[in-house]
């Protein structure tokens, strides 16, 4: 080429470029560009999913965090309350928010308690409780709070309903002070709880004033929120955009071509396209299929004006030499193109899988960093020991707060039951089962499970171990931990899973006393056109199913029967095993069912429930008792369906509690010693029964008699 010709070779690639580079931005996915982009809110800046509002579309974020965005306010509704946002940090998924009808005032219009959608939002963790009562008589004058009552207000003074009605605040557990104190605030007319930072809890104890009180609940509290958390992260991971695919009602991961169920380049098997990830994909076809043409045009052009130069050259050459130039026999030789330097060098796909690849939608971690999140594994971090593995407290890179579970043996058993437990809690998501938040590859040089960090230990731990004698398990939140646990299980089944080792040390605890079903090492995905799996009796002693140890046969039924035992141990506290008791009695189950058939239930339930005194805790306790008695029968065909236990435990809750009010609840005196048990960091554990109520999977209902 003649050194004339190189000026004609820019012009070119700018057209080419001109003409290409608009074809193919608009073949990107335009919910990848939208959903990618932040937004902001009243105050608050780079707000991204899962929230949407303001310019930022529905799919962009989910249907529980919408913003109504104004001038200066961000407000999120939860559970029919409104809430002003104050800040939103996306990596640590923390939510602050404060009441909007106590903002200004203590005197809103309604009197609600705070409840949340436990679904999706949980309480951080230095929640503390103030309670404001309203309609209350006036204290006698030698019980005036300044004369050394902590955490109890003078009496303030509302206008409620076009009367003036007295009140007051309480930021502690008033413990074993005066009972005419406790009498004259139980006989108030209302009472409302409302959560605050600890740290404002404790600046308003310096000056209990109505003032002080309103600064205190305007700054607000924390919510820690779950939606998709870790399919999120590796969404992002892969270089897509987390959004809410509104026609499924499922997560979706919007990538540059078109949507995904997890993350981008890992297509979801049978996942119906929208009729926008097609047209996205159409497009993008059609722009290369431009681009090509257009690519091979420019390069003809190119070659017939070379051509036509050559031509040109050639015939001056003759013309001034006045004869031909016949063609060399020696030519130069042709370039040597060295492909080991222009050809991209991509990983063997049998290499071993880490640094943010995924197995099943899930994040592959890296041996050396979760070495590094567990001080080397130190053993003062040890969490628990089961008979998989040991599991470790750990923070990774990101400041998140894990469990990293390492597995005792890297054999072909433990691979396998390590891609059981990854296979199902990926494609499981459900409020009340534990998060995985990625493994290590199959290659690595030890086998280990990430999980989301549950703090508040087990519910073993609490019934009969190192923090049984808090005394924080209350009738009320061991009902609670049932429901959700027979939630959870009712949900495995639905999707055709058996636990399979169902018990009080699988069930973790949050410092809601939220329900987290853990340890899915033994599960079984279970075909759907048999009965039963026959495979040799697996579980832990005091919780198997007799008639799975007995004929190999395992059942949906088998996490029923396990399901029985800790019924039990809720209401009694004692242990599924315990060789200090008598030989009979060695066995939780059979003891229960023996006191049982004697209508001896009263030396099973546990005396710190106050079942001798309480009538509605006795009421509850006895139906829970005969409904874990049904579970426990020898024969499965006998015992419930988890779906129908999950039924039965709602009716027992609802019969008990269908005549107090969801938002304002009236004191009795008879509800004067709940006072002294408050959970620590339970804003709904008094005076809303929101909380202990689960919801289910299906609408489907099954009337169940009693036993």
């Amino acid at each position: 080429m003649e050194p004339h010709l190189f000026p004609t070779m820019p012009l070119i690639f700018i057209i080419t470029i001109m003409f290409l580079c608009p074809l193919f931005v608009s073949a990107v996915d335009e919910r990848h560009q939208n959903c990618t982009a932040t937004f902001d809110c009243g105050n608050i800046t780079n707000i991204g999913y899962p929230f949407w509002g303001s310019n930022r579309p529905d799919y962009c974020g989910h249907p529980k965090f919408w913003l109504n965005c104004t001038d200066q306010e961000a407000l999120i509704t939860i559970k029919n309350l409104t809430y002003q946002a104050l800040e939103v940090n996306s990596e640590a998924y923390n939510l602050k928010v404060a009441r909007r009808d106590y903002i200004g005032g203590i005197c809103p219009n309604l009197l609600l308690n705070t409840t949340l959608d436990f679904s999706f939002f949980s309480y951080a963790s230095d929640i503390q409780n103030i309670t404001l009562y309203y309609g209350c008589p006036q204290l006698p004058s030698f019980l005036n709070p300044l004369a050394g009552i902590p955490g109890l207000s003078t009496q303030f003074t509302c206008t409620l309903n076009n009367s003036d009605s007295g009140g007051f605040y309480l930021t502690r557990n008033l413990g074993n002070f005066s009972a005419t104190i406790l009498n004259n605030l139980g006989s108030c007319a209302n009472r409302v709880i409302v959560p605050a930072t600890q740290s404002s809890v404790s600046t308003l104890e310096s000056g209990l004033t109505q003032d002080n009180l309103v600064i205190a609940l305007e700054k607000g509290f924390g919510l820690q929120w779950d939606a998709n958390n870790s399919v999120c992260e590796t969404c992002n991971l892969s270089g897509g955009s987390c959004g809410y695919n509104t026609s499924t009602s499922l997560f979706a991961c919007y990538c540059a071509d078109q949507p995904q169920q997890f993350s981008c380049g890992v297509s979801a098997p049978n996942q119906p396209e929208s009729s926008g990830g097609k047209s996205s994909k159409v497009g993008l076809g059609v722009g290369i299929g431009i681009a090509g043409a257009a690519a091979v045009c420019i390069g003809l052009g190119c070659w017939l004006l070379l051509i036509r130069q050559r031509r040109k050259r050639i015939a001056a050459q003759t013309k001034s030499k006045g004869q031909p130039t016949p063609p060399s026999s020696k030519g130069e030789p042709a370039p040597i193109i060295n492909f080991s330097q222009t050809t991209p060098t991509y990983p063997s796909l049998n290499s071993d899988l880490e640094k943010g690849s995924t197995y099943f939608g899930t994040r592959v971690f890296s041996y050396e960093e979760l070495v590094e999140a567990t001080d080397n594994f130190n053993p003062s971090k040890e969490l628990g020991d089961g008979g998989f593995g040991t599991v470790y407290y750990g923070v990774l890179n990101d400041g998140r707060v894990v469990a990293v579970k390492r597995l005792f043996e890297n054999n072909m058993r433990r691979a396998e039951q390590f891609m059981n437990e990854i296979e199902i809690l990926t494609r499981l998501r459900h409020k009340n089962l534990v998060s995985l938040y990625g493994c290590t590859s199959k290659r690595s040089r030890e086998l280990i499970l990430v999980y989301e960090y549950v703090p508040n230990g087990t519910v073993a731990d609490h019934l009969h171990g190192n923090r049984s004698k808090s005394g924080l398990l209350s009738w009320p939140v061991r009902l609670s931990i049932a429901i959700e646990t027979a939630d959870a299980l009712a949900y495995l089944h639905a999707s055709d899973v058996i636990h399979r080792d169902v018990k009080t040390n699988n069930i973790l605890l949050n410092n809601n006393f939220q329900v987290k079903v853990a340890d899915f090492g033994l599960s079984r995905l279970f075909p759907n056109d048999v009965t039963h799996v026959s495979t040799a009796p697996q579980g832990t002693p005091g919780y198997v199913d007799p008639e799975y140890y007995q004929c190999y046969q395992l059942t949906d039924k088998s996490d029923v029967y396990s399901f029985g035992v800790v019924l039990i141990e809720l209401i009694s506290s004692l242990q599924a095993v315990d060789t200090n008791r008598h030989r009979l009695d060695i066995n939780l189950a059979n003891m229960a069912v023996n006191k049982i058939q004697n209508h001896a239930v009263n030396e099973l339930i546990d005396p710190c429930l106050g079942f001798e005194k309480d009538s509605a805790v006795r009421k509850m306790a006895t139906s829970v008792a005969e409904l874990a008695f049904r579970c426990l029968q020898q024969e499965r065909d006998m015992r419930p369906t988890m779906r129908e236990v999950l039924e039965a435990l709602k009716r027992i809750e609802k019969e008990n509690f269908v005549s107090e009010k969801a938002d304002v609840v009236d004191i009795k005196e008879d509800d004067v010693g709940l006072l002294n048990n408050v959970p620590p960091f339970s804003p709904d554990s008094i005076g809303t029964t929101d909380k202990w109520v689960s919801s289910s999977t299906t609408t489907t209902t099954t009337n169940t008699s009693s036993s």
